[in-house]
């Protein structure tokens, strides 16, 4: 008995000492944001997705975070040139484009960074995190990367079973799968710049058996639809932070596919899976990554317009999308107040 008690309260005096410290950190609420447009939908096959980071804008992203004192700039959207005569190398499609777009992205997000904002990209489609996290990296060093998302988009080139690098973003990135990746052409400045032991997953419920055997042959920290129905949200968040803050504390890469959430909420995404997190789930993520005040950059990925049935679809996927931004910049549905606010005397 005295052991039960002894760890609880442990764990107690320590949710007491996290939560002193975020009542702190909350009354700090000048956050400075970056936005970087990336409209680019060839790694995958679904036109619309590129179509993403203006409907998330038009739902009135920059007025909220306004709102709850953070200072934004809007960097527009990236061009990416077009590119000719990109034919699929083995199984893998639009490999030109797509290197050349996550370059083109690299540095810009490297760019946000260097004017010292929190980055935030708007896709576009998932195989974005490409640049986003390399950018993120060239100008921070090394990084926490958590994945939120149904799928673990950790296929390499050659086991990927359809050759849209959207589902092989991490492949690239990741230190540990470097001698698994074939030469490609537009992906020669790469340079793998994170670590297995800093990548968590969130939601992952429609894995392939290859990436199965990846997470499992890389020791990645995984909390698939399972876990979280098995501990609740809290203790996911909880252990996430536990597990990434246990030695240093390096600054947070949160990526973000709107497919994480149940296609209940947000069916208009490219590759719905049912059983997926709830909205409450969803947002209970931004706020507890939020509340570290370690958030460095997010990628805010996967939404396309076109493939909502109706109008109500659409909404609910981009409304959605932008309250998953404002919980990672401060909003907490208990209310927020700004530090200076005194009440009117009569």
């Amino acid at each position: 008995v005295c052991v039960c008690v002894s760890m609880r309260s442990a764990r107690t005096l320590r949710q007491l000492a996290r939560s002193l410290h975020h009542h702190h950190r909350h009354h700090h609420q000048g956050r400075s944001v970056g936005i970087i447009g990336a409209p680019f939908c060839k790694g995958q096959p679904r036109g619309g997705v590129e179509r993403g980071p203006d409907v998330i804008r038009a739902a009135g992203l920059l007025h909220k975070l306004q709102e709850q004192g953070c200072a934004v700039k809007d960097y527009g959207n990236l061009v990416f040139e077009e590119v000719v005569d990109d034919e699929p190398i083995g199984r893998v499609k639009h490999v030109r484009a797509v290197g050349s777009a996550n370059q083109r992205l690299s540095e810009a997000v490297h760019a946000v960074k260097r004017d010292g904002h929190t980055s935030v990209m708007l896709g576009g489609d998932h195989s974005l995190a490409i640049g986003s996290i390399h950018g993120h990296s060239a100008a921070v060093g090394e990084l926490s990367v958590i994945w939120v998302d149904a799928h673990a988009d950790i296929n390499t080139p050659l086991t990927s079973p359809t050759g849209n690098i959207h589902g092989q973003s991490m492949s690239y990135v990741l230190r540990e799968l470097q001698s698994k990746i074939p030469v490609l052409p537009n992906f020669s400045w790469i340079r793998p710049c994170v670590s297995a032991k800093d990548l968590v997953y969130i939601g992952l419920r429609d894995v392939d058996p290859e990436e199965h055997y990846i997470l499992k042959l890389l020791g990645v920290k995984v909390f698939s639809m399972s876990e979280v129905d098995q501990l609740g949200i809290a203790r996911v968040m909880e252990e996430t932070c536990d597990y990434l803050f246990s030695k240093v504390k390096k600054p947070i890469h949160l990526s973000y596919d709107i497919d994480a959430i149940d296609p209940s909420v947000t069916p208009a995404t490219g590759t719905p899976v049912v059983g997926g997190l709830t909205y409450r789930e969803g947002v209970y993520i931004t706020e507890q990554v939020c509340q570290t005040g370690l958030l460095s950059a997010v990628d805010m990925v996967e939404v396309n317009p076109l493939r909502g049935q109706t109008e109500e679809e659409v909404q609910s996927t981009v409304s959605t999308a932008v309250d998953l931004l404002c919980g990672c910049f401060g909003r907490l549905r208990e209310g927020n107040h700004p530090s200076d606010y005194r009440l009117p005397e009569p």
